[in-house]
């Protein structure tokens, strides 16, 4: 196990700046409002031969224990628990505050080991913070530019120490199991070896986004999956505002979630920070193999759902919709009637797509949740032979042939795929600027009927067939 190093300090003092530093990425959403980062993120940091796992977190605000404010704070506390060592940042440019000094005695009273940075202390401006921070008694404070990437090497100083004990610490965790006998058998053991190493957690993780409107329940959700309260959660709208993955076993598979910011219509999206939120959660979709859209069950199918929907089905992801809060409806078959009604009239590109009704605050309905995403993906993955595909046309083209355009009828020659996750095929055809969409969605809805594809994206794409006769006319005008 590598070393857990958390970032904490008050709001707007440049933890998330520090944090995309480490991490080699624009990981955290940076802006110049205070109390950005909510959830507390967990990055692979790397400064120079260091390997350790680092923490952003909420800024450290005085609050009842009740509020939004407080319960950000309780996040920031469990990592400070969690964590081997804390990076107590502070604003060399602003000086020390009173926040700063009270934070630093509740510091004080951890078993943390705390390392002073003094972040903005380029220029002079920074100088008068960074000597006022000898007094908070954290011994000599490092001088940091984390935008410019200004005294990395003194924070490597810092860190080898604490990260090579957490290293030592973990060889010597693996040299005791190593004198332990773990070679007994069991049944369970040969059914996992004959099912082969993607039925083990050995296997790559499920990736999994969880999307949908502000409120729809989408942190609870996964709070429940994970068993703990991992991620920020409450009554209040837009809470979560980076796209935090977190890792969880389901049944022996390994899964990796994606929480992410609620999406809104474009038209109500005005401020940049919430600009930049939905950004984030559109790059989590891009990212992940399946996308759980999250619908609230007490308010009515309204068309920003339809756009998130159609938005996941471009982007060719396997998609599983969720009907969450499921138990605070009294009128069941009514609503389950209305979702059937929107599945059937306006997913047409992803026609037959599994709808799980759950409630992720009491917990029910999760595995048949993840059974379907599982099966989704199964589908998005599939591939289907050339000869299958063909002997499948030639009923088609028997039953329901293309449609003659200006006179002329279009000709559909060949079918193949040529990948999957989703699956695309290709036909080769006579003229397919000529070919109506009616008749491609014929074809793809065929496709996804034939081949038990339903709910998943299908790309269908046309390539006009070389005429075997064009060379020949050719060469008989230049004679």
């Amino acid at each position: 196990m590598s070393a857990t190093i958390a970032i904490v300090g008050r709001p707007n003092v440049g933890k998330s700046t520090l944090f995309n530093r480490l991490v080699g990425k624009r990981l955290a959403l940076v802006d110049d409002t205070p109390g950005v980062t909510r959830d507390r993120r967990a990055g692979d940091a790397r400064l120079g031969d260091l390997r350790f796992t680092i923490l952003d977190t909420a800024g450290l605000e005085e609050a009842d224990a009740r509020s939004l404010e407080g319960r950000m704070r309780a996040q920031t506390d469990e990592a400070i628990r969690d964590a081997d060592a804390v990076l107590f940042v502070i604003d060399a440019r602003a000086g020390l505050t009173p926040s700063d000094t009270h934070f630093a005695n509740i510091l004080r009273r951890t078993d943390t080991p705390v390392i002073l940075i003094a972040n903005k202390a380029e220029g002079r401006a920074g100088e008068g913070g960074l000597y006022e921070s000898f007094g908070l008694g954290f011994g000599d404070p490092i001088a940091m530019s984390a935008e410019h990437g200004e005294g990395l090497s003194d924070l490597y100083d810092a860190l080898l120490p604490i990260v090579e004990q957490a290293e030592d610490a973990s060889h010597a965790g693996e040299e005791a199991l190593a004198h332990v006998d773990v070679s007994v058998e069991t049944e369970e053991d040969e059914d996992e070896e004959a099912k082969g190493p993607e039925a083990g957690t050995a296997a790559r993780p499920l990736r999994v986004a969880i999307v949908g409107r502000p409120n729809a329940g989408k942190s609870t959700l996964i709070n429940r999956m994970l068993g703990e309260e991992r991620l920020l959660t409450g009554p209040e709208a837009g809470i979560t505002r980076d796209s935090i993955s977190v890792d969880w076993m389901w049944h022996d598979k390994h899964v990796k979630l994606f929480d992410t910011a609620g999406i809104r219509r474009k038209a109500r999206v005005q401020e940049k920070l919430e600009k930049l939120s939905v950004a984030d959660a559109l790059r989590a979709i891009k990212f992940a193999e399946v996308v759980i859209v999250t619908l609230d069950a007490t308010i009515s199918f309204e068309k920003q759902d339809l756009q998130i929907i159609e938005l996941v089905a471009r982007e060719g992801r396997a998609v599983v919709i969720a009907v969450n809060k499921w138990d605070l409806i009294e009128d069941r078959e009514e609503a389950m009637q209305a979702i059937a009604d929107a599945n059937e009239r306006y997913f047409n590109q992803i026609r037959g797509v599994p709808i799980v009704t759950m409630s992720g605050l009491h917990g029910r309905g999760l595995d048949k949740l993840m059974k379907a995403a599982f099966q989704a993906h199964e589908m998005w993955n599939r591939r289907v032979s050339t000869a299958r595909l063909n002997r499948w046309l030639d009923g088609v083209l028997v039953h329901h042939p293309p449609p003659a355009v200006a006179g002329r009828r279009i000709k559909l020659r060949y079918l193949t795929q040529v990948k999957a996750r989703p699956p695309h095929f290709i036909a080769f055809c006579s003229r397919p600027e000529a070919l109506p969409d009616s008749y491609t969605r014929y074809l793809v809805n065929g496709l996804r009927e034939a081949f038990n594809m339903p709910g998943t994206p299908i790309r269908l794409s046309y390539r006009k067939g070389e005429n075997p006769y064009a060379a020949k006319a050719k060469k008989r005008k230049i004679q």
